[in-house]
């Protein structure tokens, strides 16, 4: 990413975070007053889960600007976990941009760390990725 400096002219902070197969493009809005909509809907609405909910929200809990941003998010892929996931890295990744005096501690709770794991790919002459056919020796 390229290093942005703050202009009169931009109004968010970008940030893009990825899980497995989930994509999750953020913008931090400034002055905003601690809305997040997630795909044009409340967080409430698109995240049900109440821990999942406050996992996503935990990068702006952790530097105290829960109500200092408006956020938006655009996600795509995977499920509604590693889509989660993916969102926490995005806005970590944005309050990055806003203040990089947030890093030590985004860094400190291991927020800035993507996790690389994702599923492998099915192999020929197997069920799955390693799991073969039982043998049967009669």
């Amino acid at each position: 990413m390229k290093d942005l400096k703050p202009t009169s002219k931009r109004t968010y902070y970008p940030g893009l975070g990825r899980r497995k197969s989930a994509v999750a493009r953020v913008r931090l809005h400034m002055g905003g007053t601690g809305k997040m909509t997630v795909n044009e809907r409340p967080i409430e609405e698109y995240i049900n889960i109440q821990h999942l909910r406050q996992e996503t929200l935990l990068p702006l809990d952790l530097v105290g600007q829960l109500s200092a941003y408006d956020v938006t998010v655009k996600v795509v892929g995977g499920g509604y976990h590693a889509q989660t996931i993916a969102i926490q890295l995005g806005i970590a990744r944005a309050l990055l941009q806003a203040d990089e005096g947030f890093r030590k501690v985004l860094r400190g709770n291991q927020l800035l760390t993507t996790d690389a794991r994702v599923k492998e790919r099915k192999k020929p002459g197997l069920v799955k990725a390693r799991k073969a056919k039982q043998y049967t020796k009669r």
